[in-house]
């Protein structure tokens, strides 16, 4: 880890690679997204060997990232280890403290509740009555639309002539991986084809359903 650590600051030093000399955080965005795809794909074949260098780029880019910031005098790589292992052990007081936990919805609720104290704790507004839980803002849609439906059939929202319910229930109960995959393809290949934009569709449509039923629940606690 340290020579990959030198290797990297050699490359940013005087004399070093102009490419690696001209990044920014901004610049190594699309980099990220790559070398995630990447790894994402040796993950879904179960390549091992292959995982195991997707791995080592995308550790590049946590190192490249710390190593930006340690120039400009912010934090470095052991500052960005120190505070992440803390929150692990923050996180889990089953594990490192007292108490137990014995399913994993007790662990995930209690995961959420440390969550909304830290951010209280560090002057963050908490919202303790969104309908929703915050997802990150660039969640592809599939996931991001996976999210939403979770949360809404974990909370039994109402979606009433928002959602046909019997018919998602209908649907799955028709689907193995294989069909999905098939399903989803014909639709993107579609939507290319009619020259309409399926990740923005998606979203769009989970944002407008969202909305929707926090409005709903709004009207009924009112």
């Amino acid at each position: 880890m340290d020579d990959l650590r030198k290797t990297i600051a050699r490359l940013r030093a005087p004399g070093g690679c102009p490419w690696d000399q001209e990044q920014t955080h901004a610049s190594l965005v699309r980099c990220l997204i790559d070398e995630c795809s990447e790894l994402i794909d040796t993950i879904d074949r179960m390549d091992l060997p292959h995982m195991r260098e997707e791995l080592g780029d995308v550790l590049i880019q946590v190192i490249f990232h710390a190593q930006l910031a340690e120039e400009a005098g912010k934090f470095d790589l052991e500052d960005v280890a120190r505070e992440v292992n803390e929150k692990l052990i923050r996180r889990h007081p089953h594990v490192f403290g007292d108490g137990k936990l014995d399913t994993t919805d007790q662990v995930l609720t209690q995961w959420e509740k440390i969550k909304a104290q830290e951010k209280a704790a560090n002057g963050k507004a908490v919202a303790v009555d969104n309908v929703f839980k915050d997802q990150p803002p660039r969640l592809p849609s599939i996931m991001f639309a996976e999210a939403i439906w979770k949360q809404i059939a974990k909370k039994k929202l109402p979606v009433e002539g928002l959602v046909d319910v019997a018919q998602v229930n209908a649907l799955g109960a028709q689907l193995d991986e294989a069909t999905l995959g098939r399903m989803l393809f014909e639709l993107t290949a579609a939507s290319r084809a009619k020259g309409l934009d399926p990740e923005g569709a998606l979203r769009l449509h989970t944002t407008k359903l969202m909305r929707e039923v926090e409005q709903r629940v709004a009207g009924n606690s009112g």
